[in-house]
């Protein structure tokens, strides 16, 4: 509940919080709004307590009891019997056509505002733009309605100078390419993120994404990626993690996991031995840390999770021209009849998207028993004409709740269209994860989600209710918090968060989205 205050106070609600002495009087601070009585856990990890948080403009400016401080504002949220937290920070997204949109209603960013996200990170997978400075600009003139910073994309990068070839870049179009991340950077981007499982980058060698990395680093950015292989295709889940650390190591830089996983049966099991090889490189001294969403099924296309990425070398002309030549037909069956028993079957692939809504809805193996045809033969089809997103599910709970239960591990939505992460990823992660199984604590979920991630990928004074960090808050009910997206219905908006304040502006307000585009463009904060 929200009630007013007088005039008077609306006088100083835009000043930081001015004491106002009269004789005999105990000093009183003026604040723009004062959320009252709630359970406030503030990103640190420190155990819950009840407290009042003050705002005023865009700044938190007091936590803790604010009648014995003497604060009042022009406005107070009765937040008795709710969490009071800092704004969720998701350093994994696609939120970046969202962002750009000229639809206003897709760049008040929704589906995370309803989950508690103030801070969306975009350009993830290697997709990030270079041209950074005119995103930023491009926001701040049109509006967003969550905080967004972005990374610059190796897969752009290399996809100027180099298209869809599979060869190394020469002395000159390296030095093209490590130019375009340093300006990216200098800009304002957290850092390098790439996608090395998907090509054109699954061509680059580890040596030239170290030759690049150190760009970003040089200057203060993070390495984020994608790894090459989450699974068993090429050089394996655990070979992946050796080459993310040792392009840490060598481009002396942090580095990110994009959304850590044991993706595939061949790999079932083998989240105990990730954690130790990171834990060890943590304890050597280097900054690692990754992001994780609470869904068994990943997020991509039918021609990502089947094709062998020598098939897509020259673009898709070139794939087309090697899935109707004899040449290599036999070869490209056979490999894309191993890679769907990675996943788990033609009964794991569930199409999400695509150009042909009819299929949308169904499994690779329904669709292939309707057309009574090989289901290796209806996935190519389904590339030749256009290809289809898919929820791919290939993880099982044991190893998504061991890496949930090391503090370096994040949450992360990786929020596509045609999955429900996109709009229900943090509420699952409470209700499931903390109120459910009890795998972490709220503190740890919060602190995971907030604050660990600002301090990992350079964000500044956000991610904890403290004085003088932004004003990026939310208000919850545990009791009510919850995903309502499901596979089948995956555009549906979480409920639960009763406040959501971005930058000092109500965002969401007793459950319900204001339209607000109270977002700003994120900079890296230099070391």
């Amino acid at each position: 509940m929200i009630r007013s205050h007088s005039p008077v106070a609306a006088l100083a609600a835009f000043a930081v919080l001015l004491p106002l002495a009269p004789v005999g009087a105990q000093s009183t601070a003026r604040a723009d709004v004062l959320i009252r009585g709630g359970t406030v856990i503030d990103g640190t990890g420190s155990a819950a307590r009840v407290a009042d948080v003050a705002i005023t403009g865009d700044r938190i400016t007091f936590v803790g009891d604010a009648r014995r401080g003497g604060v009042q504002a022009v406005r107070e949220i009765d937040a008795r019997g709710l969490i009071v937290a800092p704004g969720f920070i998701d350093p994994h997204t696609h939120t970046y056509g969202d962002l750009e949109s000229d639809r206003v209603e897709r760049r008040t960013n929704a589906p995370y505002l309803m989950q508690g996200v103030t801070t969306v990170v975009a350009g993830s997978d290697g997709g990030g733009p270079v041209d950074v400075a005119d995103h930023f600009a491009r926001w701040e003139r049109q509006g967003i309605g969550t905080n967004a910073a972005l990374f610059v994309g190796f897969g752009t990068v290399r996809g100027k100078v180099l298209g869809m070839s599979s060869a190394a870049p020469n002395v000159d179009q390296l030095t093209v390419m490590k130019a375009m991340v340093g300006k990216g950077v200098d800009e304002g981007a957290l850092g390098l993120s790439t996608g090395l499982y998907y090509a054109p980058q699954s061509y680059a060698t580890t040596e030239e994404v170290i030759a690049l990395a150190r760009e970003a680093a040089i200057r203060g950015g993070v390495y984020d990626s994608h790894m090459r292989d989450e699974s068993s295709y090429t050089i394996g889940l655990m070979g992946s993690i050796r080459e993310t650390l040792r392009i840490g190591k060598e481009a002396a830089i942090p580095v990110h996991i994009a959304h850590i996983k044991a993706l595939g049966v061949d790999v079932w099991g083998q989240s105990d031995s990730v954690i130790a090889l990171v834990n060890r490189a943590r304890k050597d001294g280097q900054e690692v840390t990754a992001d994780q969403y609470p869904y068994t099924a990943s997020g991509t296309a039918v021609g990502a999770s089947l094709l062998p990425r020598w098939a897509e070398a020259g673009g898709r002309d070139s794939l087309r021209a090697r899935i109707t030549n004899p040449e290599f037909r036999d070869r490209l069956v056979a490999e894309m009849q191993n890679n769907l028993r990675r996943r788990g079957g033609a009964k794991s692939l569930l199409i999400t998207g695509g150009r042909d809504r009819a299929l949308v809805g169904k499994t690779l193996e329904d669709i292939a028993k309707a057309r009574n045809a090989d289901p290796i033969l209806t996935a190519l089809e389904i590339i030749m004409n256009g290809d289809a997103g898919v929820a791919s599910f290939n993880m099982n709970e044991d190893d998504i709740t061991r890496f949930m239960r090391e503090p370096w591990v994040f949450t992360g939505s990786d929020g596509s269209d045609g999955h429900p992460r996109k709009y229900g990823t943090y509420p699952r992660k409470i209700r499931e994860y903390v109120m459910g199984k009890h795998v972490i604590t709220l503190e740890q979920m919060v602190q995971r989600s907030s604050r660990e991630v600002a301090r990992a990928l350079g964000m500044g004074q956000r991610g904890t209710l403290e004085p003088g960090y932004m004003a990026d808050v939310i208000v919850f009910d545990t009791a009510k918090v919850a995903e309502r997206a499901t596979y089948e219905q995956p555009e549906r908006l979480a409920e639960g968060m009763q406040y959501v304040m971005v930058n000092g502006k109500l965002a969401v307000s007793e459950g319900k989205l204001t339209g607000v585009l109270a977002g700003r463009p994120v900079r890296r904060t230099k070391p």
